[in-house]
């Protein structure tokens, strides 16, 4: 039994999983929120005078894909680092949201995904605008959730929301009523996602995880979806 057990550990397996990268990358030359400062490098140490390589950076806590967590526009609320590993990971659902005749995405556009929507963790909202990424477009008319649309999908039991937007509220928002729907039910809220157009039409696997900082109000994420 154990000559057998270690053959089989020892046969390469065909892969039984694909991994989609929905990240933007971090440079000093991506797109931010406007009035938001790019991401600073500096090449701390060089393998020539210091014999490894390693850089300073300095960047916001909301650059590139990136998680919001409730604290960030609610006081008192919970702190990415305070929140459990769990909720960074879960079962998702890809609503792709076509034929908008405004910027607005309306429960019309929701509700035949309803039951999809019961068995989810995270909703991504696949509005093709991360095309945009780079371009002065991605900042103005992007697709946004109505009022109603928010607070109809706020009521699920979800973990988080993604968007291939750079705001959950329009550009001009002064109190974000969008953002408050779902951070005030103590979920998160994902911003610039890419390449929702590459996941299935049923359920899969997907992580945001953020980096482990103290008092974080968001945090850049690698997220990822398991096919």
């Amino acid at each position: 039994m154990q000559e057998n057990y270690e053959e089989i550990m020892m046969t390469p397996q065909k892969a039984l999983m694909n991994i989609i990268d929905l990240t933007h990358t971090i440079s000093p030359s991506m797109p931010v929120y406007p009035d938001t400062e790019t991401p600073i490098f500096i090449q701390g140490c060089t393998i020539e005078k210091d014999g490894f390589l390693e850089k300073k950076m300095t960047m916001y806590s909301h650059t590139g894909t990136h998680i919001d967590a409730p604290a960030h526009l609610i006081k008192g609320a919970k702190t990415l680092d305070n929140m459990s590993i769990d909720r960074f990971h879960g079962n998702a659902f890809s609503v792709t949201i076509s034929n908008l005749k405004n910027e607005y995405i309306d429960i019309h556009h929701l509700k035949p995904y309803q039951d999809k929507i019961l068995k989810s963790d995270f909703v991504l909202l696949n509005t093709g605008w991360s095309k945009y990424w780079g371009e002065e477009k991605y900042f103005s008319n992007y697709p946004v959730l109505s009022m109603e649309a928010a607070n109809w999908l706020s009521n699920f039991n979800l973990k988080g929301l993604g968007l291939d937007t750079i705001s959950a509220d329009i550009m001009d928002s002064q109190n974000f009523p969008i953002h408050k729907f779902f951070l005030e039910k103590n979920m998160i809220i994902l911003e610039n996602l890419k390449n929702l157009s590459a996941l299935p039409t049923n359920h899969f696997m997907f992580s945001c995880f953020p980096l482990k900082i103290k008092d974080a109000d968001g945090s850049p994420v690698r997220a990822v979806a398991y096919i």
